[in-house]
This record gives C-alpha cells, structure tokens and sequence, in this order.
C-alpha cells in the first residue's frame, strides 16, 4: 500500500545556512554555548522572543522551525533577525536541548554540467535546505567519492575522489560538522583511491579496493581512528576490487564488485573482521544476489534490486539466499540512478530530480515465517511505502543523487 503526503503546495526558495556572526543575549539562559558580548545587552532594548513567553521557552519554540522558515523570520522584527542570522548558535542551542530530528545529507550532481552540491531534506518537517559549498575541485566524478555517516560526531567524511579531467584518484578528506556548519581539511588518506568502499565499526572508518591513480585497480585496505585523526594500513583483501557498493553487517565490512558485463562470472566480494584484522571471501549467493543499493534495518541487510524491478528483498545469513520482502516495489516516481539509505526501521530512497520515498519496513510475526529446508522458521518482512510528496525547490530539480547519510540534529 503507498500513501502520498502533501507538506507544501508551493516551491521554497533554496536557502543556504549563514555566515553571519551573532551573540546571544545572557537573556535566554544558555550562557554557556556562546561568549557573552561587552556591548550593552540588545534583549534589554528589543524586548522578549515572544510577547507573554519567557525567553527559554519561546527558544524551545524558535529552535523546532525549519531551516527554510528562517529567512521569513527573519523579517518579524529585530531580535528574530539576530537570532536567525547564524545557523551555528542555532544549531548549537538545539544540540544542547537535545533536539534529535533526522536529516537526509544528499551528495548529488546536476545532470547536465556535473556541478556537485550537498543538500539537506528534514525528514521531520519535510523540507529541503541546502549547506556551503565543500571545497574541492570543480571537474570530479561523484561517484568516486566515499562518503561516512559518524553519528556520535554529528559529522560527515567525504574521502577520495576522482578528477575527471585527468582520471586521478585523490588522497582528498574532508569533514563537515553540522553544528558548526563548516567544512574542513582532515589528514588525508594513505592512498589515494575512487570508487573503494567504505563503512564505520566502532567508531572508526574503514575503505578498501578501488581504483589508484593512472586508474590501477587495488587490493589494499586502510582504516581512520577519528579521535586520533591517523590512518594506518590494515590487512590487505588479497584481490582487486573496484566497489559497486559496501555495508556494515554484524560489525563486518562486507565489499562487493557487483554484476558487471556479460554477467560470465560471478562478482568477486570480500568481507573483512576487524577482530582478527582478517579478510574472507563473500558467500556465493550472497554476492550473486547483490543486485542494488544495500542498508541495514533491523539488523538485516536489505537492497533494492536494479535486476528485480525495484523491489526490495531481504539476506538470511544463515541459508546464504535472498527473499522478496512482502509488499509493493518503490513508487515508480523514483527514476535511476537512485540512492539508499536507512534509520529507525525506515528507508530512504533518493531519486533523480531529489523525489524521495520512505520504506516502512516491518518484521511479521514469527508463525507467518517460511521455512527452510531443515524446516527452520525464517523471518518475513513487509514494506509499506510512502512517496514524500515534497516541495523540492527549483533550484534541486535538476539534480541526481550520489550518496545519501543520515545524521541527527
């Protein structure tokens, strides 16, 4: 069953975060996220956020509106435009009352000249916005960069990459931190690498295979510890691999070349164990029916096959075999090339022109299971779908995602 969700009958204008700089009145008691200014207190002058309210709980009000509302607010009156002038404090002051609102982060290129552009969906409020340009160069593949999510960080990593001008892989790493809003330069990688692949265990970042510079294809490994900001070699897989896509399963990296042309062989995959700092081959039928854009929900890995008509299946482990997931495939508004993502029992599915549709995934109950040869009870899972009927700005329709994470702020 698909539902639709009307959020917006009109198009929002494309709203980049600000850069100005703005100190907050001792007034809203939060005094601690921010250093109080000499000058004369301007609270005193302007009067309360909000007539009748006291000033900590219209904050609590004012710090749930959209990102793409803060320019209208800005307009109410003077102190509103101070406090909407720089997304850092409110970005700051939302991360200190605990606001956990999920955001799509999307790495997309438009179609036609190839520029990239990071923009963001609120899966809350169901509106786009977009955060500053990441610097690098202007000619790149997108599709060669590996992109990791570090929840506890609140932050992305964009590593590798390839210029297309002269097919060079890059060391290149940058970080974007959401509160702060800001992009920087990390240490770079030990190799440069494109198309590699890429997963977080533990806390730390892991990239494999991919393609070196004069395009030579690699077997070699290596892992980032954030909180020391160092890479260090790790084992090496023992075989080339140019990544079609990568997961993290039961805290194992799991790298796979994907299907390639005439389809004689079957796709070489490698799965590494940071534990014993070991890599393993893939089980057959899991790389064979590795067929789309993969994601963990529930603990299980779930694709939407390329091969299968957009529907979504599911991984047993155990019998190393794939099984249709109940339900409808993807809304056919979602067009190729399209990007995976998943959080809190729900998956998100970018398509061209940034049409978005969420995924309810739902296990049934244990006597509603199959059964296996042995006549072992087998899980089932149901999608429900839901087209996020949302107002993408114009500026956005033109664009096709690369990669999609999602972060909490």
């Amino acid at each position: 069953m698909m539902q639709r969700v009307r959020v917006s009958s009109h198009q929002s204008p494309v709203h980049k975060l600000g850069q100005s700089q703005m100190t907050l009145s001792p007034k809203f008691s939060l005094a601690s996220s921010y250093s109080p200014s000499p000058e004369p207190n301007p609270s005193l002058e302007l009067g309360p956020l909000m007539p009748g309210l006291p000033d900590d709980i219209a904050l609590n009000c004012l710090l749930r509106l959209p990102i793409d509302t803060h320019p209208c607010c800005r307009s109410v009156c003077k102190l509103w435009r101070l406090f909407f002038s720089n997304k850092e404090h409110f970005l700051t002051h939302r991360k200190i009352l605990g606001f956990r609102d999920p955001w799509l982060f999307t790495f997309a290129f438009h179609r036609c000249t190839g520029k990239i552009q990071w923009v963001v969906l609120d899966l809350v409020s169901l509106s786009w916005h977009s955060i500053p340009s990441m610097p690098c160069r202007d000619k790149v593949c997108p599709h060669g960069f590996g992109c990791i999510a570090l929840p506890v960080n609140g932050s992305i990593l964009v590593c590798g990459g390839l210029v297309s001008d002269f097919d060079c892989s890059l060391f290149l790493v940058l970080k974007y931190e959401v509160v702060r809003n800001k992009w920087s330069v990390s240490t770079r990688m030990l190799t440069p690498r494109s198309f590699f692949g890429s997963g977080l265990i533990d806390g730390r970042v892991y990239v494999a295979g991919g393609y070196s510079t004069e395009q030579f294809e690699l077997s070699s490994a290596e892992m980032f510890d954030p909180e020391k900001g160092k890479w260090e070699s790790i084992a090496n897989m023992g075989v080339n691999i140019v990544c079609y896509d990568s997961i993290v399963l039961d805290g194992r990296l799991y790298v796979t070349e994907g299907w390639m042309w005439p389809f004689l062989a079957s796709p070489i995959g490698k799965v590494y164990d940071p534990k014993g700092d070991v890599w393993e081959d893939m089980a057959v039928g899991m790389s064979e029916g590795w067929t789309g854009p993969s994601a963990v929900v529930h603990g299980r890995m779930f694709v939407v096959s390329e091969r299968e008509g957009m529907r979504v299946k599911v991984y047993d482990t155990e019998t190393d075999t794939w099984d249709l997931v109940m339900g409808l495939r993807v809304p056919e508004r979602i067009r190729k090339p399209f990007s995976l993502s998943a959080s809190e029992g729900r998956m998100y599915v970018v398509g061209r022109g940034l049409h978005v549709a969420i995924g309810f995934i739902a296990r049934l109950d244990f006597d509603g299971g199959s059964s296996d040869d042995s006549g072992k009870k087998k899980d089932r899972f149901f999608v429900e779908w839901q087209y996020a009927d949302v107002a993408t700005p114009k500026e956005f329709s033109d664009l096709t995602p690369s990669s999609t994470q999602i972060l909490f702020a």
